[in-house]
């Protein structure tokens, strides 16, 4: 059964069929959306089914996709190629989850129903494609596919600034996009497929990139390359550009100026897959191109991904607590939580590896919750700041422990899904310089200051919002608790914060493996790289 063709095509060609429904039929556009999720969480259950608790890749679907005979510039060939590892099958997990959740939002919508379901089943199949692809121009092109439909949710069914907000959204990860293509190019032209003699064959293949065998003689990356652009070689430049591309999608201090605009501007849905999994892929990429492919500059950079990611933290969390707005205050958390994924991948140790990994799963269904907090407060009142409420708790007791099980799942806390990722990372993060040499001790220890500033944001949002006496400035609206749906959405969602946070071993046991083989595989390859 080709499970993960479904995952990906489903969406897509439901979203052409939708496009020959008639615009007047508004309703059966939100129906066709949610048989298609369930449809993906039936087949994710078979992939589970299928999955093993081991390491390397599983449920493989390869397929010629490209060959083209460019004469004197040897044969490009790529491959529809896809597979799961412990790295990918938590995000494909995690990214039906949250697209149904998404769908659900986005119930009440009225406005040009059609473009947006259509918009929103693209985005789907783009999202899974991309966690799914193992040619890296099939990667490039599921990626790519993410960035139009985003840019017209935001710009079209966002708030006053959207077209600002869309516009800053599309040029910043357009730029990281370049950057990634001009890596993938030099990477078309170094390397060919394995036992190809009379004629080179250039390939896309991920597996094969991450082999300097494959690597032709005197070209740009080759490893005995004498070609030197300042005190780099091609491949420290070509990992840099790949960092920087990736991060810009994380993000990370300083590209990160796109996503609090895009957040606050984006309707709830659409900030709730922006949160939960766009963001994700900033991690998921270093994870699996730059540093399996450049591992010698990897481990060279290894700082710099750690003073990064320390500094995300920090003035993330900052930014966070001088936020006015709920919404702009749950982005910059998002930028500060994504800082210690870079944290993790920095130590290159397997408990900062697992750790990175379970907290992208982990944020992902942390984020969702909040923005779907600050939807249903935004949905009533019109009004997102903060210092306009007061005593909600009186009002909405419902909604104000969910609020409390969101936040405290950010913060941290023991018993939820974002105490593992952080812990474990910072496991890694102090070994790192005893086991590898790569981070200071002191990265590790000026890192949980981010941890007291989370709590610290969280813990006066909480007061200032939920307790006291109840007033409001500024609205005038009726202040209801949870409606059956918005609790229908709620509800799954502080129970996976919950369940993840008791049970850990549901998700390290297919984290572990990739965890695993992923450092040895760096530290081989990088030693051997390494002159």
């Amino acid at each position: 059964m080709h499970l993960l063709s479904l995952l990906i095509f489903i969406p897509f060609g439901t979203a052409l069929l939708a496009l020959l429904v008639p615009s007047r039929y508004g309703n059966s556009f939100r129906a066709i959306t949610l048989g298609v999720n369930i449809a993906q969480v039936i087949i994710l259950l078979l992939v589970l089914s299928h999955y093993k608790y081991e390491g390397g890749f599983q449920l493989i679907e390869k397929i010629p996709w490209i060959s083209i005979d460019l004469g004197a510039w040897g044969v490009l060939q790529s491959e529809y190629f896809v597979a799961l590892d412990g790295l990918s099958l938590p995000m494909v997990a995690l990214s039906v989850f949250i697209l149904l959740i998404a769908t659900l939002s986005s119930w009440t919508l009225e406005q040009n129903r059609k473009g947006y379901f259509v918009l929103l089943l693209t985005l789907n199949g783009a999202i899974l494609g991309s966690f799914c692809a193992l040619d890296f121009l099939l990667f490039y092109v599921f990626f790519e596919f993410m960035l139009l439909p985003m840019y017209f949710l935001i710009g079209i069914w966002g708030g006053t600034k959207r077209e600002y907000a869309s516009i800053k959204f599309f040029l910043y990860t357009l730029l990281g996009s370049i950057l990634i293509l001009i890596v993938i190019v030099a990477l078309y032209i170094s390397i060919k497929t394995p036992d190809t003699s009379d004629r080179i064959v250039h390939t896309f293949n991920v597996l094969h990139m991450q082999d300097f065998n494959n690597l032709i003689p005197d070209s740009l990356l080759a490893l005995d390359s004498i070609k030197l652009v300042g005190v780099f070689s091609f491949r420290y430049w070509a990992f840099l550009l790949l960092f920087i591309g990736f991060i810009i999608k994380l993000p990370a201090v300083p590209f990160h100026t796109w996503l609090p605009d895009a957040h606050v501007e984006a309707p709830t849905p659409i900030s709730v897959i922006l949160a939960a999994l766009l963001l994700k892929f900033g991690g998921y990429g270093l994870l699996r191109f730059a540093y399996p492919i450049f591992p010698d500059a990897a481990i060279h950079f290894s700082w710099l991904v750690g003073l990064i990611g320390l500094i995300s933290i920090i003035y993330g969390a900052l930014n966070a607590l001088s936020s006015k707005d709920l919404k702009r205050l749950i982005a910059y958390s998002s930028v500060s939580h994504m800082g210690f994924v870079l944290l993790g991948i920095a130590s290159a140790t397997v408990e900062g590896i697992t750790g990175a990994v379970y907290q992208m799963f982990s944020h992902g269904i942390i984020s969702a919750m909040l923005f779907l907090i600050a939807g249903v407060l935004y949905d009533r009142t019109g009004d997102r700041m903060i210092g306009n409420y007061s005593g909600l708790s009186s009002k909405m007791r419902s909604y104000a422990a969910f609020v409390l099980i969101a936040f405290f799942a950010s913060m941290g806390l023991p018993g939820f899904a974002g105490f593992m990722g952080e812990v474990m990372i910072f496991f890694g993060a102090f070994q790192s310089s005893s086991v590898n040499g790569l981070l200071p001790v002191w990265m590790a220890i000026a890192a949980t200051l981010g941890l007291l500033l989370g709590a610290a944001y969280y813990l006066w949002t909480i007061q200032r919002m939920f307790y006291g006496p109840f007033s409001t400035k500024n609205v005038t609206a009726d202040l209801t608790d949870l409606n059956r749906r918005e609790f229908s959405m709620l509800l799954p969602l502080a129970l996976a914060a919950l369940i993840f946070g008791i049970l850990p071993q549901l998700l390290l046991n297919y984290i572990n493996p990739f965890a695993g083989d992923f450092v040895n595989n760096l530290f081989q390859r990088g030693n051997l790289l390494t002159p």
